[in-house]
């Protein structure tokens, strides 16, 4: 009995040039092998499968029986193997009927998602996109278990998860956010001391309800005075309106709320580093045409976004810095 262990794959190949042609010769060209080469491998293959396979008659090498009833066989299981070692076909936006799964927060689904979904639904119409809270876990299992194509968020958020793919997108600098009728912040700057005064509205997902500008007034023995914690930036924009609370939000969001309501823009009294916007996805997507054209999707809005933003003029840009 032949052990499949044992048994080179590769004889395959050959078993099938030497029945289809019935001639070593012409196998061995067909193979793009000399002659002897071809001859050692017929030795092997009527080693391995107890049979001459090719046998002299008057009109020249002819099939065994149990040769011949190899055929058919041998040729079917050659095409399954080429289809599986065959490169994926190119994928087609203009048909696809693809689902892909961004997992991300409300920040990244108001500054970039409608540049997005504008250039999907135009390039790809048939695209099914589903957008899911930020992800809580250990990422890389999430990313695998939870079938989420790319998750979309601040560098300081992921903590440099291990085991994943990654781009950084932009970067991002916070800034602050309340109504130009403020009178504890008549100006368009505002002091460490006034900004600890203030009451804030802080967004956050953990249940301490605290955020990254807490952790870093908690390195200086600070701490502001936070009077609601919200789970997302939804309503902020007419809560602020309507009270001389603050919000420290990215200056994207803060520069689309301030065309909502009668809102300004202040630069923060803290020294804090500008946060890079992180794209990551599993390995398993590196590689798949789809995948990678859901991320140029990405990449191109993020770019789009940034022109817009460094054509918009002054504006309420201008008294940030």
């Amino acid at each position: 009995m032949v052990n499949l262990k044992s048994f080179d794959l590769n004889l395959l190949l050959a078993l099938k040039a030497l029945l289809e042609e019935k001639n070593v010769s012409r196998a061995a060209e067909k193979l793009c092998l000399s002659q002897p080469a071809m001859s050692h491998v017929l030795r092997r293959l009527r080693n391995q499968l107890d049979d001459p396979i090719l046998v002299k008659s008057a009109a020249g090498m002819v099939p065994t029986e149990r040769a011949l009833a190899l055929l058919e066989p041998t040729a079917a299981v050659l095409r399954e193997i080429e289809r599986i070692v065959e490169p994926p076909p190119e994928f087609d936006p203009a048909t696809s009927r693809r689902r892909f799964v961004i997992s991300t927060s409300d920040y990244v689904m108001f500054a970039l998602l409608p540049t997005l979904a504008e250039s999907i639904i135009r390039i790809a119409p048939h695209i099914e996109v589903h957008v899911r809270q930020p992800i809580s876990g250990p990422l890389h299992i999430v990313l695998e278990k939870d079938n989420i194509d790319l998750a979309i968020g601040f560098d300081a958020i992921f903590g440099g998860a291990p085991h994943v793919c990654s781009q950084m997108l932009m970067d991002e600098s916070i800034v602050c956010l309340t109504r130009k009728s403020n009178a504890a912040v008549p100006g368009n700057h505002i002091s460490l001391a006034q900004f600890l005064e203030c009451k804030h509205v802080l967004i956050s997902w953990r249940e301490a309800g605290t955020g990254l500008i807490d952790d870093s007034l908690a390195k200086l023995g600070l701490r502001r005075n936070v009077f609601l914690v919200l789970p997302n930036f939804l309503t902020t924009p007419w809560i602020l309106e309507k009270t001389d609370l603050m919000l420290c939000l990215p200056q994207r969001m803060a520069e689309q709320f301030v065309q909502l309501a009668p809102l300004k823009i202040l630069p923060i009294p803290i020294d804090l580093p500008r946060y890079a916007l992180m794209m990551l996805w599993h390995p398993r997507h590196e590689k798949d045409h789809a995948h990678m054209w859901l991320r140029e999707r990405v990449r191109m809005a993020c770019r789009r976004d940034s022109d817009i933003d460094a054509n918009a003029g002054s504006g309420a840009k201008a008294h940030i810095h």
